[in-house]
């Protein structure tokens, strides 16, 4: 694992701050809240599927099935 994951993670962040900001000034709060909620869900994504490489090297480590 390599520390990209983390620059990744923070860029999502940024760019769905970034274009909440522009969608809720513009008076677009509904796709504003779908904007927020789409980087929520990449983001638990990308975490959820680093947890599983971390149970599956757990795994293969103390040779458990």
């Amino acid at each position: 694992m390599d520390i990209g994951i983390i620059f990744r993670i923070a860029a999502i962040g940024i760019i769905t701050a970034i274009i909440n900001q522009l969608l809720k000034k513009s008076d677009k709060e509904e796709i504003a809240t779908l904007v927020t909620l789409t980087g929520l869900i990449i983001v638990l994504m990308m975490v959820i599927d680093l947890i599983a490489r971390l149970f599956g090297s757990l795994q293969s480590i103390f040779s458990m099935y």
